[in-house]
């Protein structure tokens, strides 16, 4: 069933840049967009370190596949990861969020279509999961996050997202991309990751 009641509240759009050069989104910066996002920890600290320096109220999100290695990387500038999926990376970002005294929101990457090729937790061991990244290693889980499969019908996996978010009581759904996002507002989405419809296709 649809959320009619977020369907009036339009949700934070995370400009994604991975690629582009800083002179493609600089004057979303200076039109007053604070939300970007990066699929690649060394990617976005040369394009990003100066930048954020300079205008302290953008949020910058990790969505691509973070690396156990560039965790201690990643917390240095991320403000968000939406792409948390597994035990291991869980345990490194409590340990590096304690040297550093901070503390990212996170997405916890559900694999929705229980695809074998696909990152994410699969959806019956999601709330067991849930449970230990909040107990065990005190992270700020604010949602999930997940990326349907292609070619199949995403209303149905983004129903379900909607469901399994709500049953842990988190507030926060990052789903939906340039081709889907408007199915994913219907269903709860409150962070949408938009790339090519705001910058064109990438050649």
């Amino acid at each position: 069933m649809i959320d009619t009641k977020l369907q009036k509240n339009f949700p934070t759009i995370v400009v994604v840049t991975k690629t582009h050069h800083e002179n493609r989104f600089l004057p979303l910066i200076k039109n007053g967009h604070l939300h970007f996002g990066e699929n690649k920890v060394q990617e976005a600290i040369e394009k990003w370190t100066i930048i954020k320096a300079q205008n302290k109220n953008i949020k910058l999100h990790m969505i691509g596949k973070l690396q156990t290695n560039k965790v201690k990387q990643a917390l240095t500038l991320f403000d968000y990861i939406h792409s948390l999926d597994n035990l291991k990376l869980a345990d490194k970002i409590n340990k590096e969020q304690t040297k550093f005294a901070v503390k990212p929101k996170i997405f916890i990457q559900v694999n929705i279509g229980n695809e074998e090729q696909k990152n994410g937790v699969n959806t019956p061991n999601v709330k067991e999961f849930y449970q230990e990244c909040v107990e065990k290693f005190n992270l700020n889980i604010i949602g999930l996050m997940c990326i349907p499969p292609i070619s199949k019908n995403a209303d149905v996996f983004f129903e379900k997202m909607n469901e399994i978010n709500k049953s842990l009581n988190l507030k926060e759904l990052s789903m939906g991309m340039s081709d889907d996002y408007f199915e994913a507002i219907k269903y709860g989405s409150t962070y949408v990751r938009i790339g090519s419809k705001i910058f064109g296709s990438r050649s």
